[in-house]
């Protein structure tokens, strides 16, 4: 077992992938789905809170303001995290401090933090954006899909449907911190977030190859482009000499 943690706002490809993810729980509903049984005119004022517990029964809710949490605190395999798997989170997570070296992932106490969490999901909302989703419902919407994205992608990089979900968000409505709980993974903070730089420089890589081969085969084109000149000139050069040699243009 591990834990997984991300610290950081995820770039927007990272929820393509929502579409594509298997249910893993079959009393679950995509956000699309819950929004064609409902009225019309009844799904505007379904809150963010109705939205994230309707598309996933007995997911925990809380409206804290994590953002000053250090990503290396969040990340470590003593960190509290278990905590906000709770409809009232005690606000001392938010202040806790390390009392000592980081325990091993192997730490039976570790272990068994990471067994209370697995098969479970919680989400944590700073009150400031609880306040813009209640009144802006396209926002609340556009959060929704950011939070189903990331637990789509997590599902398709790990099919392991033993899961735990905790899923902190800034006052923007991003993807703040993360932890996830599994069974089989075995991905540290620090190893994820490399792993993601490495996909994201490779990525970048890739595109300026493209753009270095774009721009050789235009030289290139240019190049033959001006050989073609050169020669019809030339060509149009011996032939006029020709023509006036033989007395035929004077």
């Amino acid at each position: 077992m591990s834990i997984l943690g991300v610290n950081g706002a995820l770039a927007a490809g990272a929820y393509q992938y929502a579409d594509k993810a298997q249910k893993t729980n079959t009393n679950e509903v995509s956000f699309a789905e819950l929004a064609a049984t409902k009225a019309a005119g009844k799904t505007e004022n379904v809150s963010f809170k109705g939205m994230w517990q309707a598309r996933f029964p007995g997911a925990y809710y809380n409206v804290m303001d994590t953002s000053k949490i250090d990503g290396s605190l969040w990340g470590r395999n003593d960190y509290p995290w278990d905590k906000y798997f709770s409809n009232n989170a005690d606000a001392s997570v938010l202040d806790w401090k390390p009392s000592g070296a980081e325990p091993a992932m192997l730490d039976p106490k570790v272990q068994a933090k990471i067994n209370s969490t697995i098969g479970k999901k919680a989400i944590v909302v700073p009150p400031e954006l609880e306040e813009k989703m209640k009144n802006d419902p396209e926002l609340a919407k556009s959060v929704m899909a950011k939070v189903e994205g990331f637990i789509a992608e997590q599902d398709i990089m790990n099919p392991n449907p033993r899961k735990g979900y905790l899923i902190a968000l800034d006052e923007n409505g991003d993807i703040a911190h993360a932890c996830v709980t599994s069974e089989k993974m075995s991905v540290s903070s620090a190893e994820f977030i490399e792993a993601r730089k490495a996909r994201e420089a490779k990525h970048a890589e890739y595109e300026r190859l493209e753009e270095e081969t774009a721009l050789k085969r235009k030289l290139m084109e240019q190049e033959a482009d001006e050989r073609y000149y050169k020669t019809s000139t030339a060509k149009k050069a011996v032939s006029i000499a020709a023509y006036e040699a033989a007395g035929i243009l004077k």
